[in-house]
């Protein structure tokens, strides 16, 4: 199960180009923390749960989870994160954060009640390699247990380009353009254009989740088209229109012909 280790580029990008706290906490994409949080509750059960965070970065999911009176086991491939979710979340007795690799992960059999993949899957570029990572979650879940699973959209950077104008740089259509034959996003410039990642189409992240022995539950939109809406940005701050956007999200969250036209995806998927 041991793949080979994650692309150096994507640990240099989150440990010195990229603030994943800031990003999901300010602006916009608070859609994607707000939403998150939404799906995630839904599915899981109310009852304090041994929650594994892979892909945690620095805490931002562990901590309103901890709130919620989970247990919380954080783990994450960049180092840098893990110091900053132990200095922030540290003190809680409920938490843990180390490194570690989502496709073998530190923790027994059958020893969690539910597991977050909210980043791993989309630095796996290799289809083995994500199938491996759901099949780690399946190992470490108690049967019954659900796995909540993030990954990019197919289209994304598309979207992306023609909302923030980048896509009139030839450069950057040639980006899109190899994203858009199979998803395989690279970036050859020193432009914030994201880091190596894979994309998905929709129905591959439910027939990954399939191979490792999981029943899928829902594949769920999580942004929709609002992130590709530059004007909400100046709306968001605004509770009334905050909540509107949120609800719009959730309106075609289902939706299976639009669910390639926002940024991300969340699988739910249970160990029988």
């Amino acid at each position: 199960m041991d793949g080979p280790p994650l692309d150096p580029e994507i640990l240099e990008y989150y440990a010195t180009a990229w603030d994943e706290d800031a990003r999901i906490r300010s602006g916009l994409g608070e859609l994607e923390f707000l939403r998150t949080q939404e799906i995630v509750r839904r599915f899981l059960p109310a009852d304090p749960l041994r929650i594994l965070d892979v892909g945690g970065a620095s805490g931002v999911h562990a901590e309103w989870l901890l709130d919620d009176g989970h247990h919380v086991h954080l783990i994450d491939p960049v180092p840098i994160h893990v110091d900053v979710a132990r200095s922030r979340l540290g003190d809680r007795p409920r938490f843990r954060a180390d490194t570690g690799d989502g496709r073998h992960l530190p923790v027994p059999d059958a020893s969690c009640h539910a597991v977050l993949l909210m980043g791993p899957l989309y630095h796996l570029t290799e289809r083995s390699d994500r199938v491996a990572c759901w099949t780690e979650a399946f190992r470490v879940l108690e049967p019954g247990g659900f796995v909540v699973a993030a990954v990019i959209t197919r289209f994304a950077s598309l979207f992306s380009g023609l909302s923030s104008g980048d896509f009139f740089d030839p450069e950057f259509r040639a980006v899109v353009e190899r994203d858009l034959i199979d998803g395989q996003h690279r970036n050859p410039s020193d432009k914030d254009w994201f880091t190596t990642a894979y994309f998905h189409r929709p129905d591959e992240v439910a027939a990954e989740a399939t191979d490792a022995g999981f029943e899928v539950v829902a594949v769920l939109g999580v942004e929709g088209i609002a992130m590709w809406i530059p004007r909400l940005e100046r709306w968001w701050p605004d509770p009334e229109r905050r909540t509107a956007i949120v609800d719009a999200a959730r309106a075609i969250e289902s939706e299976p012909t639009l669910l390639g036209l926002g940024p991300h995806l969340l699988a739910i998927a249970r160990k029988p």
